[in-house]
């Protein structure tokens, strides 16, 4: 705003000084600016503040809702003891926090390899789905009559407090789940030999329904369907680093293994020839009337083995026969294996003894087993 002349008056002294009227009009503008400004810093302010406060009750949800699932992960932990940190010798990997889709319980079925290999793909399942898996059951119904538990032969603090970086795993389900489960619980076989996808979209959407799902069975076949590479990753971890045996389990074998190279050089050889194998693969060479009647009497005996009439010369050609004794005598000589080494039988009681041992031990004489220590 300018000022004219006119505005000024000239004093008796010669001073210049703005007359009184137009004085009070640019203090009025001037109180119109001011006042114009301090609305819009106000205004200003008010959006800054209400920004603020969006921001803060975002930051607000957030941290609530990471907190409740500490606290549900934690409540389902009470359920489950798990051990002191101080019992390990290195620091455990961080727990991994995610919201979980249920609950994941597994009957493993077959031999010791065969539960493994099938505890592998159910934890990685478990990963994968974002499920709580339970302790797996191991197989008692087999022909073994073994009666143990996965805490009788692996390392069960170990599994769970190793693999808590990918996946929650519990000896038992909570509470709630236990007395639900108890009334009535969804349980089924999955497909053998399934890939991901079904896990996925089958699998998934019956635990979400259910909450709890049980596996009558363990599918143990992942590898086969060119599963991706951290699916791949996770089963080898599990196989060879969270399946630690148990202490007294790994005393003995670290014995054996002491007491074995104080004589010398040695082979472990996984000879698979007991009965339950040669009556589930129904290869008889070399078996007489009365060990064929047997073997056919005990392959009758379990419905789950579905081959029951079983050609076994053909199987034999077809290449789908282990070694026998007698084979796997010629295979170690034809690979010109010392016939002076020690060959350690880690099998269960050949079929057949002694008779079906007499031409390997005849090739190689320092043969031994678990029963020629004490």
């Amino acid at each position: 705003m300018g000022y004219s002349e006119a505005s000024f008056e000239e004093t008796e002294c010669g001073e210049v000084k703005e007359k009184p009227y137009y004085s009070k009009m640019r203090l009025k503008y001037i109180s119109m600016v001011k006042a114009e400004k301090l609305k819009s810093l106000i205004l200003a302010r008010i959006r800054v503040t209400r920004l603020e406060l969006w921001v803060t009750r975002a930051l607000s949800m957030i941290l609530l809702w990471a907190i409740a699932m500490q606290l549900k992960s934690l409540g389902e932990a009470v359920s489950s003891p798990r051990t002191p940190k101080s019992t390990f010798s290195y620091p455990l990997p961080p727990e991994r926090v995610y919201e979980k889709n249920g609950y994941l319980m597994v009957s493993s079925n077959g031999g010791l390899n065969q539960m493994r290999s099938g505890i592998c793909d159910m934890v990685t399942v478990a990963r994968f789905l974002n499920v709580t898996l339970i302790v797996p059951e191991l197989d008692n119904t087999s022909f073994w009559n073994d009666y143990s538990q996965f805490a009788d032969i692996f390392d069960v603090e170990y599994f769970i407090a190793s693999l808590r970086d990918e996946v929650r795993i519990l000896k038992e389900l909570p509470p709630a789940q236990k007395k639900k489960v108890a009334e009535s619980v969804f349980s089924m076989p999955p497909i053998s030999w399934s890939n991901m996808t079904y896990y996925y979209n089958v699998i998934l959407p019956r635990i979400q329904t259910h909450e709890v799902v049980h596996f009558q069975k363990t599918d143990a076949r992942l590898a086969n369907n060119g599963i991706p590479d951290e699916v791949q990753k996770l089963r080898c971890r599990v196989n060879y680093e969270a399946l630690r045996f148990a202490p007294p389990i790994q005393a003995l074998a670290e014995k054996i293994v002491r007491i074995l190279r104080e004589k010398g050089p040695f082979l472990v050889l996984h000879l698979r020839y007991e009965m339950d194998m040669i009556a589930f693969s129904g290869c008889n060479e070399g078996c007489n009337e009365q060990e064929i009647d047997e073997l056919t009497k005990m392959r009758y005996a379990y419905p789950w083995w579905k081959e029951k009439v079983i050609d076994s010369e053909k199987k034999r050609l077809e290449g789908l026969c282990p070694l026998t004794p007698e084979e796997t005598a010629l295979t170690l000589q034809a690979l010109g294996i010392d016939h002076n080494i020690q060959v350690y039988i880690a099998a269960g009681d050949i079929y057949g003894g002694e008779r079906r041992l007499a031409t390997l031990r005849a090739a190689y004489p320092n043969l031994v087993s678990s029963v020629d220590f004490p």
